[in-house]
């Protein structure tokens, strides 16, 4: 065996890298479009701000049993760990497989896309020469996050703290400009009211928490996981809920609410609304979403190619990506295969479209993980978690629920293409699975 097959991960990462690699992930590009989603979909500032709120308070079941599960199984791969110890190889490697192909160098290059967008604000850039500033992007932070976990897990902790800086000082600065007229108007004409509108617009604020349980990929890495990762993960998911209600905050108090749920850039005209900002609103707004789309952007590249890892170290995927660099210790082979197929990608078309097409499956995959709680607890011998979450199977059945409610409103809204997604799903990756558990198999049987 080589030295970079022999060589393990080590445990680096402390409490602020995990924190910065969830709250990092999860403050992305969504956020400066949702603000005005789930202002159509409330109707009323205050049903804007309670959204923000109640959808940050359900997401905490969500993290704590990823908190229960990671520290029960506290190895790099998340999902697929997960399920691999339900007992579902099957429903393991299709975790991995649709991860690879479906969501996560997409992920990337739509990010590095979009950062290269607002740099050609400024810079006048466009076409391909924006495709080519996409690849540059990518290349610079797979050398970062390839070279060094300590290195690459301080950069991600310092982009984070800067992500989050532009929108402490909008929300800092435009609380001395806010309306309480605006925040307490009535809803706007036509809109829905009642308890409908709020469920909506709750729903509406699903993807700005995607991603919180990022940090459950590096599990292997985390240094004293007992208490990092619980304390990371609700750490997450307060820190993202503050800032988002706060933000919502300023917003609704900044903007009419027609103007709001109308707006295509709501931080953008939020912003403009501030004396001290005014018309340099979009200059203001693109270097927000740059810093913050980087730190997201940093942040997938770091974490992502890790279940790939995980996959191969079990012999479900091909053995290289399983190969960790012997001086730099991180899993050299994943990150630059994931990087390479998302610099395909940025060249190909409607990259956007194709992610769409995978949303059901990944909240089909989300849903199924939180079941896993069930399964693993009921097991008599193998699942010890160093930190079991209060309430366990009700938390996990909330979990369950609000994930549910999302699947059933994709479905509605995109049927076909879920259904096509799931056929293509499980139509390749079964075979594939069924060919290297066979081959394993083979190999075990041949050694002995």
């Amino acid at each position: 065996m080589s030295n970079s097959q022999s060589t393990e991960l080590k445990r680096k990462l402390g409490l602020s890298a995990a924190v910065a690699i969830g709250v990092g992930t999860t403050v992305g590009s969504g956020i400066f479009s949702s603000l005005g989603e789930v202002a159509g979909a409330a109707g009323s500032a205050i049903f804007v701000i309670l959204a923000f709120l109640i959808g940050g308070i359900i997401n905490i079941p969500a993290n704590l049993c990823y908190a229960e599960l990671a520290t029960a199984y506290p190895e790099d791969g998340g999902q697929y760990i997960y399920f691999r110890e339900a007992g579902s190889r099957p429903m393991a490697f299709l975790c991995g497989w649709i991860s690879f192909w479906a969501t996560d160098p997409p992920s990337i290059s739509i990010m590095a896309l979009a950062i290269a967008n607002y740099l050609g604000f400024f810079t006048g850039f466009s076409g391909l020469t924006l495709k080519f500033l996409a690849v540059g992007l990518v290349l610079i932070f797979m050398v970062v996050h390839l070279r060094s976990v300590e290195g690459g897990a301080a950069f991600q902790t310092i982009i984070t703290l800067f992500k989050i800086l532009p929108f402490a000082l909008l929300i800092g600065i435009g609380l001395f400009f806010i309306r309480g007229d605006f925040i307490f108007e009535p809803a706007i004409m036509g809109a829905p009211v009642g308890i409908m509108a709020l469920l909506a617009a709750v729903s509406a604020t699903t993807w700005s928490y995607d991603g919180m349980g990022a940090v459950c990929y590096m599990a292997g890495e985390i240094k004293e996981p007992k208490k990092t990762l619980p304390r990371a993960l609700i750490a997450t998911v307060l820190v993202v809920s503050v800032l988002y209600v706060a933000l919502s905050f300023v917003a609704t108090g900044l903007l009419p609410m027609d103007i709001l749920a109308g707006s295509e850039a709501p931080v953008a005209e939020a912003a403009s609304r501030i004396p001290l900002i005014g018309s340099a609103a979009g200059v203001v707004t693109a270097i927000m979403a740059i810093v913050v789309i980087i730190g997201s952007l940093s942040s997938c590249i770091m974490f992502q190619p890790r279940i790939e890892y995980a996959m191969a170290k079990d012999g479900l995927f091909f053995k290289s990506f399983a190969k960790v660099h012997p001086k730099w210790e991180t899993p050299y082979f994943s990150i630059l295969i994931q990087c390479g197929v998302a610099i395909v990608l940025i060249f190909a078309a409607n990259i956007s479209e194709l992610l769409g097409y995978f949303t059901l499956v990944a909240l089909v995959k989300n849903f199924l993980t939180f079941g896993t709680i069930f399964v693993l607890r009921r097991k008599k011998e193998g699942y010890n978690p160093m930190w079991k979450m209060p309430a366990g199977y009700i938390m996990a059945g909330i979990a369950m629920l609000m994930t549910g409610t999302l699947i059933v409103s994709t479905f509605f809204w995109a049927p076909i293409a879920g259904i096509v997604c799931g056929i293509i799903a499980v139509g390749t990756g079964l075979p594939v699975y069924y060919y290297w558990n066979k081959k394993n198999n083979k190999d075990i049987n041949q050694a002995q």
